[in-house]
């Protein structure tokens, strides 16, 4: 009778979160699809679209595109003008590097300048609102994490938004303090990310104490060893001009991302190595030193080679539309992947560095870890 009760109560429980998890998502997407009060910027719906012009043109390099100008007309949706119809007009190539082709029912941001004669409002488009399309793929990553993940996919997902509250925060900070190192604000966010990602998905235990250790040491080495090599070059071969923007200085811009860039795959490296001789040790408590030690080397020697690749494509794939459009515009390969490819490279060898070296941290690391339960058993 109590198993029954048991069993009923479970299924109340999934049931009731079953429904509570559609409501969300129900309620997320209800909210995105109207919740243009929120922003400061002007936002136009899109009602009507028509093409006035197409005509040829050639660039300065001498490739044929074709150049579109769209008359676009909206129904403002925030702010005093709302509900205010406004009158757009957008000029976009067909490669559509740089502009797009907009239909009814986009969400733009717009600049409203003056009224026209027919007493509608005239202004410029500044971006498109993409808030719904970023929440579909970000729900259909946390279903995916669940069902394969499952408990630790839930506190998986906790973790990734603490992490992403943590990250918007410090450089929200670092950009409204101006005394501040931004290597020194990204050293903080880097013990705090480790901790409360390995905590919440490994609970606290001698396991995660083991991966944290190694990968903040595995960081703190990738650091030195980067630190060194631009002080010593110079940072000779490294084109800053992508962070042309930034009003900072980019070798400090670029020193974080290395860092941030690479905890990752150096977290997810230290805790397969804690993770795989703890559970040996569970296995055979009696096994030696030698053996947990040898096993650690081949599993790190197993992974290296692909969490490395992990990082390089993971670096090389975020430049291929400016490579694309470098080389669309008759730019020469070698210029274009000097232009491209060096900042990504320098990421990739540097974090590929950083996995390295952890695999013999993490070893010795779990190793003194696992002899410190021996020794309480």
């Amino acid at each position: 009778m109590r198993r029954n009760s048991v069993t009923q109560f479970i299924t109340r429980k999934r049931i009731a979160l079953y429904i509570l998890t559609f409501l969300l998502v129900v309620g997320s997407f209800w909210f995105v699809h109207n919740n243009h009060e929120f922003y400061e910027r002007s936002i136009a719906e899109i009602v009507e679209v028509e093409t006035v012009q197409s005509e040829e043109v050639t660039d300065p390099h001498g490739n044929e595109d074709q150049l579109v100008t769209q008359r676009l007309e909206g129904v403002i949706q925030n702010g005093e003008a709302k509900g205010s119809v406004i009158q757009l007009d957008n000029e976009y190539a067909a490669s559509q590097a740089y502009d797009h082709e907009y239909s009814v029912g986009n969400d733009l941001f717009v600049s409203i300048d003056t009224a026209n004669e027919d007493g509608h409002l005239t202004g410029s488009i500044l971006d498109v609102k993409r808030d719904h399309y970023t929440l579909l793929i970000a729900w259909a990553f946390v279903f995916i994490l669940l069902l394969v993940g499952q408990r630790q996919g839930f506190y998986s997902v906790i973790s990734l938004a603490i992490n992403a509250l943590i990250i918007a925060l410090a450089l929200d900070f670092y950009i409204q303090t101006a005394n501040i190192s931004l290597l020194v604000i990204s050293g903080v966010s880097i013990v705090l990310f480790t901790v409360i990602s390995l905590l919440l998905v490994n609970g606290n235990n001698e396991k995660t104490y083991a991966a944290i250790a190694a990968t903040l040491l595995g960081t703190l080495f990738l650091f030195a060893v980067t630190s060194f090599v631009m002080w010593g070059t110079a940072g000779e071969g490294l084109r800053y001009e992508e962070m042309q923007f930034v009003t900072r200085a980019p070798e400090m811009v670029f020193m974080a991302g290395v860092l941030i860039g690479a905890l990752g795959a150096i977290m997810d490296v230290a805790i397969t190595m804690s993770s795989s001789l703890f559970n040996l040790y569970e296995k055979n408590s009696n096994i030696s030193n030698k053996a947990l030690r040898k096993s650690g080397m081949d599993i790190g020697k197993d992974i290296m080679g692909t969490m490395t690749n992990i990082l390089f494509f993971v670096y090389i794939s975020g430049s291929i539309p400016m490579i694309i459009l470098y080389l669309k515009n008759s730019a020469a390969l070698g210029f274009t992947l000097n232009m491209n490819l060096t900042l990504e490279l320098a990421r990739a060898l540097a974090g590929g560095i950083g996995i390295v070296v952890t695999i013999p941290i993490g070893v010795y690391l779990t190793i003194f870890f696992i002899n410190r339960k021996r020794a309480r058993v």
